[in-house]
């Protein structure tokens, strides 16, 4: 890297980047976990991330290292939150940029300084290495805040799916029960969903019928947001 044309004298922290990356099994949410391989906290579970490189943004950075440490590729990253309290790493002064993602449940392996990779449903998440506790607990809290306003479900969900598994994903998420009936219409009015071919004829109503997002009024709710209250 070039060299800078200014320097300054005071002390400068180190700054990572950590991912809360979230998916659905049909009952559950998942968090995916990587189980340090290296100091400290060795062995400890911990979430994808690491130190940022002078050359990257922290977008970038993420990216890369969740890659690097569990093989999932191009993951569309947000950011949510900055944690910087001053003793939240042993080693010096650290501040983490953190970003969460939904993604659709796959394969993960470990890699870099990871031991190896997996997913955890949400209520049983092992104790967690430095401060991830605190990220987890926020990542929560913001995901639960934008169910409400921006359709959930494209990134977590098969392409076909049932109303069913459309409301255990909210339910999930949300930690409540809704009324099946109300949910249904509450949905169908948004305009979100299509029907997945049509119900063959004389097809028994215990049958679910099939659905998908409309990917046009998806792109534009989820531009826009909306509420959804129940």
């Amino acid at each position: 890297m070039e060299e800078l044309k200014y320097h300054y004298k005071y002390p400068h922290p180190a700054v990572t980047t950590d991912c809360v990356i979230f998916g659905f099994d049909g009952v559950r949410i998942n968090v995916l976990l990587i189980q340090r391989g290296v100091e400290p906290y060795k062995d400890a579970w911990a979430f994808p991330g690491g130190f940022l490189k002078m050359d990257e943004t922290a977008e970038e950075g993420a990216r890369r290292e969740l890659e690097e440490e569990t093989g999932l590729k191009n993951v569309d990253v947000e950011q949510f939150y900055t944690f910087s309290t001053v003793d939240r790493d042993p080693r010096e002064r650290v501040i983490t940029i953190a970003h969460y993602a939904l993604v659709r449940m796959a394969d993960v392996r470990g890699g870099d300084d990871a031991a190896n990779a997996r997913w955890f449903p949400y209520n049983e998440i092992p104790r967690l290495a430095f401060d991830h506790d605190r990220i987890l607990r926020k990542a929560v809290s913001v995901l639960k805040e934008r169910i409400c306003f921006k359709p959930i479900g494209f990134e977590l969900l098969p392409e076909v799916f049932t109303m069913s598994e459309l409301q255990n994903l909210y339910e999930a998420i949300l930690e409540v029960k809704f009324d099946r009936r109300n949910f249904y219409n509450k949905i169908r009015k948004s305009g979100l969903l299509i029907e997945a071919g049509k119900r063959p004829a004389n097809t028994p109503l215990r049958v679910p019928v099939k659905y998908c997002f409309n990917p046009e009024k998806y792109a534009e709710l989820k531009h826009k947001g909306f509420k959804l209250e129940f």
